[in-house]
């Protein structure tokens, strides 16, 4: 499975807004300047985010963009599926009306089920405020101990 731009800059737009979480509204120019992504490949990327309560948006000369919810409440595979869809490394794992007619004997699907499976586990265990904690112990460890000079 190979994520999409959306997806990836999707996270990394998310992952910014929980990096500024609690400092007001943060701009998509602000977002834009960090990370990399176009201001209009952001508009596309927060749209949906907002519609599934993902996002609050602040009109104004200060607006911008804010979590809805704590970075802790976020997991991976909400902002993921929200932006890509299903996380399924094929069609027939997530296809309700099963059009591969070998679907019931195929052990590739019993491969892929466990792949969907595994995938889900993962995303679903990490939440943006695991990834600010990443962040934070990468941060120290990249500090020199000024103790041992």
């Amino acid at each position: 499975m190979k994520l999409s731009t959306k997806g990836r800059y999707g996270l990394k737009a998310m992952f910014d807004l929980a990096l500024n979480d609690g400092s007001g509204p943060v701009s998509l120019t602000a977002i834009s300047e960090r990370q990399g992504i176009s201001i209009h490949y952001l508009e596309q990327l927060v749209s949906p985010l907002r519609k599934a309560g993902l996002l609050k948006s602040v009109r104004g000369a200060q607006g911008g963009y804010l979590l809805a919810k704590l970075p802790a409440e976020i997991s991976v595979r909400e902002i993921l599926e929200l932006l890509e869809g299903p996380l399924a490394p094929a069609a027939c794992v997530t296809d309700e009306k099963n059009s591969c007619s070998h679907s019931d004997l195929c052990v590739s699907r019993m491969i892929y089920d466990r792949i969907y499976a595994s995938i889900n586990e993962v995303v679903d265990n990490i939440s943006l405020q695991d990834m600010l904690d990443e962040q934070y112990r990468n941060l120290q460890d990249s500090i020199p101990d000024m103790n041992n000079k």
